[in-house]
């Protein structure tokens, strides 16, 4: 009863609710269960909160409540440090608008056929929108006010690019698929034998038109295998571990061609982005989304290594903590393959192990 409460209390008035609101709910107990109520206090109900003391079953409740969740939230800022959240410098020399020009060129996007213009304009709003993204209240506003992600592929590639600059924009497309695709193969080789890692292996290895036993594509394959070298971990005695395939199904999903994608989109609920693969069958994807707040926006490219890429700085680019099951995954690709606030942003011993492994492995 008295967690149910507390709970209560807070949701409704806080953390810290009013001392009027403690004495309140502790005298709603006594009066709801007048044998609990104490003959020879002043008021029968100070043995669950009595304000002068700040005693109580009521009160010692809400300190633990207020102790666990100034944890979480210290755990949560030191986790998601120097990432996708941070605020950074603009990489761009390019005029932002403000006020009444700011809010014309948002409205003649809304309406514009014109792909350049539209291209243009979003350059020159991208500061209003990094507030609109980093403001907690407006965030899952951007889209609405931004529609334009909807149907104008690679306005996230434009601006992630805006944020970091050319030179690490192109980083993941550029070392991935020579450097460490083949490492990320060869180490997966000697993990523990599971169904799904040899799907995943199989289909990786995959270099001919022959699709016989191929689960997924080739490079979603690839990717979804360097997963399971930085598999997901607990975050303490309450949050219990997922598994591997279940972390895997926060990063890709799958959806088959003839399937009604606003029927799906209604299904997934409020998730941070993923990765959307649509065609015949898993092995031959024919379109690539990046599903954000219920709202799929259209990858620019047809392969699953650049839709992948999209997908990393679409957190960027919106401003999006990494899941908690892939926090060492994306933290491996941002520090170790983007190149991105390496040195300062907080790494597991996993994370570095692996990078170490990659990086000097000759396979």
């Amino acid at each position: 009863m008295i967690n149910i409460l507390v709970a209560d209390m807070v949701e409704s008035h806080g953390r810290i609710p009013p001392v009027n609101i403690r004495s309140t709910h502790a005298l709603g107990i006594t009066t709801l269960f007048p044998n609990l109520k104490d003959p020879d206090s002043k008021n029968g109900y100070e043995h669950f909160y009595d304000h002068q003391s700040g005693s109580g079953y009521l009160a010692w409740r809400l300190k633990t409540v207020q102790r666990n969740s100034a944890q979480e939230i210290k755990k949560s800022r030191s986790s998601f440090q120097d990432g996708p959240k941070t605020q950074r410098s603009m990489h761009s020399p390019v005029r932002q608008l403000s006020g009444d020009e700011c809010n014309e060129a948002i409205s003649v996007m809304r309406h514009s056929s014109d792909t350049t213009l539209v291209q243009e304009k979003m350059k020159a709003t991208f500061r209003k929108r990094q507030k609109v993204v980093q403001d907690p209240a407006t965030a899952s506003t951007v889209l609405d006010l931004f529609p334009r992600f909807l149907d104008t592929p690679g306005l996230i590639d434009q601006d992630f690019n805006m944020l970091v600059g050319d030179e690490v924009t192109g980083k993941f497309l550029a070392k991935w698929p020579t450097f460490f695709k083949p490492k990320v193969i060869a180490e997966c080789k000697n993990l523990p034998r599971s169904v799904h890692v040899d799907d995943l292996l199989l289909s990786a290895q995959q270099e001919s038109d022959d699709d016989d036993g191929v689960v997924w594509d080739c490079e979603v394959a690839a990717i979804c295998l360097l997963l399971h070298l930085l598999p997901p971990t607990s975050k303490g005695k309450k949050s219990a571990k997922i598994s591997t395939t279940v972390a895997t199904v926060r990063l890709v999903k799958f959806l088959k061609v003839g399937r009604s994608m606003e029927t799906f989109l209604k299904e997934t609920g409020p998730a941070q982005p993923f990765l959307l693969c649509v065609g015949e069958r898993k092995n031959s994807i024919q379109n690539f989304y990046i599903i954000l707040d219920q709202k799929a926006i259209p990858s620019k490219t047809q392969t699953g290594v650049a839709a992948f890429d999209e997908l990393f700085k679409a957190q960027f680019a919106f401003a999006v903590s990494y899941h908690e099951a892939l926090c060492n995954f994306y933290t491996f690709i941002q520090t170790t393959v983007y190149g991105i606030d390496v040195g300062s942003v907080k790494e597991t011993p996993r994370v570095k192990e692996i990078r170490v492994r990659l990086l000097h492995s000759s396979f």
